[in-house]
């Protein structure tokens, strides 16, 4: 049993972080981080008796964020939830951009755990 983290760079990814930490460690299970970021991700704040596995994108070229995250729970079949950040878009936001948050909603093999930062 584990937990998987999408974290990009931005306010919704460093919650996600945090909330996904206190569910492995509420749940005594290891937590696998998806750093989004294209940087260095620190997890040294978190709980020292938490398993953490942090993977990294290889870069833009790397994947998208969206499939990258998609990857990592089919080769971890021990992925019981996905915990993402999510944020407040207008309908022509959606629509222009497209919804990493959608595909990960839609096409998730795993429950979703979706967390705002307050």
């Amino acid at each position: 049993m584990a937990i998987l983290v999408a974290v990009t760079d931005n306010e919704e990814g460093r919650h996600a972080l945090r909330v996904a930490a206190d569910e492995a460690s509420a749940m005594h299970t290891e937590l696998i981080v998806v750093n989004l970021t294209l940087g260095g991700l620190d997890v040294s704040g978190l709980d020292a008796q938490l398993a953490v596995r942090v993977i990294d994108r290889a870069g833009r070229a790397d994947r998208d964020p969206a499939t990258a995250v998609l990857d990592e729970i089919d080769a971890h079949p021990e992925v019981t939830r996905l915990v993402i950040g999510i944020k407040r878009r207008s309908r022509v936001g959606k629509a222009l951009l497209g919804s990493i948050t959608q595909r990960l909603l839609m096409m998730s093999p795993v429950p979703v755990l979706s967390v705002q930062p307050s």
